[in-house]
């Protein structure tokens, strides 16, 4: 429990360090890779060129300054920070380094604000959330370990497959080097890949498996990425795996990790709609495929926004799945369409999602909505889901970047 002075001054801090927060986080990022460079290895550092990182974790502290008097309302971010931390195996002693590096930022950046009285309430705040991150990271490895098949770190996967499902999307097939049994996971997990990038060291990604559990393999659907932005590298990692991984290497793998997930352990006769936004798909396509598995009478829609068929991943699996799954009804949107894509019904519509769409396809007044995709496609879902009066406990979605990117789409909307 933080003291009653603590919070005091927290709240007293919170509109000075919400204006120069993303300032806060950048001073933070430089400090902590000049002193600390070991700990760069978890970063990504296209996130970092982008501002992406340094935005994300400015809000991220504003969101716990908020709400430093109810910090059950953070929850839900704690477990998503807990499920990337485990995924990256970050440790209870690293902790230190970011608290000492986040206060150094802040003093720099607010001066004489930055009392002696202001810097130990924050380093109080701080460790508060240390201590529960790092008691959830502890319960998240010990439920990898105890999994049958289950591991920490990372294992050797072989790749038993390579399958293009598209001119951009590529699926691997991985499977345990060791034969040995590999644990379930939950529909829309990820998996980590860690490469030692033979030119260009760089952090580990975090890849949706895009299949439903129980196959004996883990699936994972990579985009062949290019540059976030115009002076930024293209995927590094998606590329190498694109053009140099091939049948029969072996990948550095990390257990299953992640929050947003369809639970489909208790029957539901709630409809359940998923919003696929290109790549977006992977962890709708697990959902989906589980779904008609163990659930085949429960009302499934499931949408898929492209640029057009060459970009289209997945046309034939989801036809498929379609024909297996009496209750499952699906729609494909493509915005720019190539030339004989409408003639040749290709897709159902052309265009981008819209609240209209979602009113007339959807039972939205019922229906459990789940979302991934671009930060443009899933700021016009969530301005469409909120104009529909969808409650925030019906709507579900991944978003690797500032969530608030998402949520704040309403609000300007």
């Amino acid at each position: 429990m933080l003291s009653a002075k603590t919070i005091q001054i927290v709240k007293e801090i919170t509109p000075a360090v919400a204006a120069n927060a993303e300032t806060v986080t950048r001073v933070f990022y430089q400090r902590m890779f000049t002193e600390n460079p070991e700990v760069q290895a978890y970063f990504n550092q296209a996130h970092q060129h982008s501002g992406g990182q340094q935005k994300a974790l400015a809000g991220a502290i504003c969101a716990y300054f908020l709400h430093i008097d109810d910090l059950a309302a953070l929850t839900p971010a704690v477990e998503l920070i807990a499920q990337k931390h485990c995924s990256l195996g970050i440790q209870p002693e690293q902790y230190p380094i970011v608290g000492k590096h986040l206060l150094a930022a802040i003093k720099e950046v607010m001066g004489d604000g930055a009392t002696d009285e202001v810097l130990a309430a924050v380093g109080e705040a701080y460790q508060l959330l240390a201590d529960v991150c790092i008691g959830r990271e502890q319960q998240i490895y010990a439920a990898q370990q105890a999994a049958v098949g289950g591991w920490n770190g990372y294992r050797s996967f072989v790749v038993d497959r390579k399958e293009q499902e598209s001119d951009v999307v590529t699926s691997f097939y991985l499977k345990p080097a060791d034969g040995k049994a590999i644990p379930d996971y939950q529909p829309g997990q990820y998996i980590t890949v860690k490469i030692d990038h033979p030119t260009t060291p760089t952090s580990p990604r975090n890849y949706s498996l895009s299949d439903q559990p129980g196959q004996g393999y883990y699936r994972i659907s990579v985009k062949k990425e290019g540059p976030l932005t115009a002076d930024a590298p293209g995927g590094l990692i998606s590329n190498y795996l694109h053009e140099q991984v091939e049948l029969g290497d072996t990948l550095q793998i990390g257990p299953p990790c992640g929050e947003f997930t369809l639970a489909t352990d208790s029957p539901s006769t709630r409809p359940v709609v998923l919003l696929a936004g290109g790549i977006g798909v992977t962890p709708l396509l697990a959902m989906a495929k589980t779904l008609v598995a163990t659930q085949p009478g429960r009302p499934l829609f499931l949408l898929q926004a492209a640029r057009n068929s060459g970009t289209h991943a997945f046309a034939e699996e989801v036809q498929q799945l379609q024909t297996n799954g009496s209750k499952l009804q699906t729609r494909v949107i493509y915005d720019q369409p190539l030339e004989g894509d409408v003639e040749q019904q290709r897709c159902d519509a052309t265009g981008v999602v819209s609240e209209s769409l979602l009113r007339e396809w959807t039972p939205f007044e019922d229906a459990e909505y789940y979302f991934c995709g671009p930060k443009a496609f899933m700021q016009t879902v969530y301005r469409s889901l909120q104009a529909l009066d969808v409650g925030d406990d019906r709507i579900h979605f991944e978003f690797f970047g500032p969530r608030q990117d998402i949520e704040s789409a309403a609000a300007v909307g």
